[in-house]
């Protein structure tokens, strides 16, 4: 299996003027922020977007921005291939994956760049609202929730945007997969599932760390304190990891 740190991702979010796609609803904005060794680098996309069509209010009301901030933005046909370059071949960490891929596929589509029109032929996509979902089964699974439940500072989050909600997915999905060594799991997902979790996989092998030298000497610290206690051998000493000493 392809180590997890060997991995190129690229955390994406869109805003958009409002949904569905299917009513002819555009990307306003899109950010991306670059991982490699489970590490931000610095690399960053971001971009606002002339849609050629008004925003409903509903969706203004989410991300604050109006359609005269987006007169003589670029059009996405103008950023295409760089964006293309920049996410072609990585693994797409997204927050309700199929929304965004959706947007994303229909942009492509528009511009008659079939090739393109389905990123799931060009990178690997995975769902991080399904993987909330399937370790925190019963729970607000929101970026907001997520980024309480992981003690991560969204205080400056009022409204949405793109780039800056990318960067705390990244923080939120790096919390959630500390100590996991795979990307091999149930929602590295198609953008074509629709958001059904599918054929479950197997998730990360467990990472054991070891105790360094001074975190087993204030063990045994702690154990001669409990031997002195009861005059005798403490019971935690038949629990001790075979082998292992503070020495």
């Amino acid at each position: 299996m392809e180590q997890q740190q060997d991995k190129r991702l690229v955390i994406l979010d869109t805003e958009t003027t409002g949904m569905p796609v299917s009513e002819g609803h555009r990307i306003i904005e899109i950010g991306c922020v670059e991982v490699i060794g489970r590490r931000l680098t610095g690399r960053h996309f971001h971009v606002y977007l002339q849609p050629d069509r008004e925003s409903d209010e509903d969706a203004i009301n989410v991300h604050g921005i109006t359609d005269a901030f987006l007169v003589g933005k670029p059009r996405f046909g103008d950023v295409a291939e760089e964006f293309f370059e920049f996410i072609q071949g990585a693994t797409l960490v997204i927050h309700n994956a199929a929304f965004d891929v959706g947007f994303i596929n229909n942009e492509f589509a528009l511009l008659g760049q079939h090739d393109r029109a389905d990123l799931a032929q060009h990178c690997t996509i995975l769902d991080t609202l399904l993987l909330a979902r399937a370790r925190h089964p019963g729970q607000r699974n929101s970026l907001d929730a997520l980024c309480k439940r992981y003690d991560i500072d969204n205080s400056g989050r009022d409204l949405h945007g793109a780039l800056l909600d990318s960067e705390l997915l990244a923080d939120v999905y790096l919390a959630m997969t500390r100590g996991q060594n795979s990307l091999t799991m149930d929602v590295a997902v198609e953008a074509s599932s629709g958001g059904e979790l599918g054929d479950a996989g197997p998730l990360g092998e467990i990472v054991v760390v070891a105790a360094s030298l001074d975190e087993l000497a204030a063990h045994e610290e702690v154990l001669a304190g409990l031997d002195k206690n009861v005059k005798g051998s403490c019971l935690w000493r038949n629990y001790s990891p075979a082998g292992v000493t503070a020495e």
